[in-house]
């Protein structure tokens, strides 16, 4: 239990930042904006932040760089994966989406 309570606290202090982020910034910036700064925030913090961590693919014992990255990795422990969205639709459970 011990260590859920860390990983709770480190997510609190992600979702903090977060947050703090979006009350200075708002909405209708690029995902780099809302990686970087909130990666910022939880440094100050004193927890070390990865950004863009490389992540390979092991496929059949062969490690390949297939390009993904982690936007965020806090603390060796927390994955981030940041998204920006112009603005959210309306969901219903009779909602139907088309591409």
């Amino acid at each position: 239990m011990l260590g859920n309570d860390r990983l709770d606290q480190i997510s609190s202090r992600i979702i903090g930042a977060a947050i703090e982020v979006h009350r200075h910034l708002g909405p209708g910036l690029l995902e780099s904006a809302y990686q970087a700064c909130p990666a910022f925030e939880v440094k100050q913090f004193g927890l070390k932040v990865e950004e863009q961590m490389p992540l390979p693919v092991v496929y059949k014992q062969v490690k390949l760089d297939c390009g993904y990255r982690l936007d965020m990795v806090v603390k060796d422990e927390v994955m981030v994966e940041v998204k920006a969205i112009e603005k959210l639709l309306r969901f219903t459970k009779h909602s139907s989406y088309r591409i």
